[in-house]
């Protein structure tokens, strides 16, 4: 395998359709590209229309290139992580991992421009987290549901309005920023640090404001990214999990019994916002990016010291934070149906509490399509139905559009 003919199948696979998110080579089928969540297939020329297992295994070991590092993590994990660069057409993040006692490779094309908060149409409430000078903010929810792009957004208003030095440390780079009024060193994982807790514990004596880290996958991570908080840092960061009570499920199962009560304390005075976001259908093709964010208030932190219970949980927090522009998943998706951006049956299958959405859009429905309006007496008027196009819907500052 030479780099001639890897190069010849990304560039022909990523040039069969429009909007492609990963690459994917598993044996016994034809190479596939994923597109709005769903796989297609790319004829191949060979002799059974399908890709055997020692392609893939040249074209891995071709991609590793005798990488140490990566030797290693795939002998010992099973999985290595790597990126991969088309000149003048793509980069493309890498994960090769063993299936059955084969090779199988998914690439993720990244994106190059930066998005911006504009460009994703991330709500309001995101911009408030741009004033926060220390304490956490996780970013949230399952792989490829735009986590590093809301990120790269957040960093890219950063490095255009505060004049301060911002460290990322990433697996792989994605988005490359350039220095603007800011300035940004931007680190990755194997090739300018060890692991995540060595870059972190290292990002703390280079003076940064703003730390980004990639993902916080162990207790000693999350420790040093709590530490950093305390001593007036702020970081950003992201965790595999879709919502928030599963956010503090997951960082307090990182530690000890016996540590729970400080550890619940630390969050309560560092934790300043948990955003979660999902991908949905949306209406007339493509994805639809909604989120779910919760900050940080009274309520917020004494729930946090002693624990949701029976009339004080994570949810309630949210819907009661609606002023402060927090919302939960279910408000909206019923944003996006008012929209009518998402479909009735995407919302009900993305809902969390199904009665409640059930009943939430009869009665958007019977709103929409109500032709007469009630008096004070008592008395209907008839209202004639209005002669021309309905104006459209401008959706509410908590609905994003997921990235292209």
């Amino acid at each position: 395998m030479d780099q001639q003919t890897v190069d010849a199948l990304l560039t022909s696979m990523l040039g069969t359709g429009h909007d492609i998110s990963d690459l994917l080579f598993v044996t016994g089928k034809p190479p596939l590209i994923e597109i709005h969540g769903r796989l297609h297939e790319c004829p191949v020329d060979t002799a059974s229309g399908v890709i055997d297992a020692d392609f893939i295994r040249d074209m891995a070991d071709y991609i590793i290139g005798g990488d140490q590092r990566l030797m290693r993590d795939f002998a010992e994990l099973g999985s290595c992580d790597c990126s991969y660069a088309i000149e003048d057409i793509a980069r493309l993040r890498v994960n090769i991992f063993r299936q059955n006692e084969r090779h199988a490779i998914v690439m993720r094309q990244l994106k190059t421009k930066v998005p911006t908060l504009e460009s994703l149409l991330l709500p309001p409430v995101f911009r408030e987290m741009l004033k926060e000078k220390n304490g956490l903010i996780l970013v949230t929810g399952a792989t490829g549901s735009g986590k590093t792009s809301t990120l790269a957004a957040i960093i890219d208003e950063l490095n255009k309005t505060q004049p301060i030095h911002i460290v990322t440390l990433e697996d792989p780079i994605e988005f490359q920023h350039r220095h603007q009024k800011a300035a940004v060193n931007q680190r990755e994982l194997g090739k300018d640090f060890p692991t995540y807790a060595d870059g972190l514990r290292a990002a703390l004596r280079q003076a940064p404001k703003v730390i980004l880290v990639g993902e916080i996958r162990d207790r000693e991570t999350m420790e040093i990214a709590m530490s950093a908080c305390e001593t007036g840092h702020i970081v950003f960061s992201t965790l595999h999990t879709v919502n928030a009570p599963q956010t503090i499920s997951r960082i307090l199962g990182m530690f000890t019994r016996d540590e729970e009560p400080q550890l619940r304390q630390r969050l309560s005075e560092t934790l300043r916002y948990v955003v979660s976001q999902r991908l949905v259908d949306k209406v007339g093709g493509g994805r639809l990016l909604v989120t779910e964010v919760m900050g940080n208030s009274l309520r917020t932190r004494e729930t946090l010291i002693y624990g949701e219970s029976e009339n004080k949980s994570f949810h309630e927090i949210i819907e009661a934070g609606s002023t402060m522009g927090w919302h939960t998943f279910d408000q909206s998706l019923l944003t996006a149906f008012a929209a009518n951006l998402a479909a009735e049956e995407t919302v009900m299958t993305y809902c969390t509490n199904k009665t409640r959405m059930r009943r939430e859009l009869d009665q958007a429905k019977k709103r929409h399509g109500q032709v007469a309006q009630d008096t004070p007496s008592g008395l209907k008027l008839n209202i004639p139905e209005p002669i021309g196009p309905i104006p459209a819907v401008t959706p509410v500052p908590h609905l994003g559009m997921a990235p292209k």
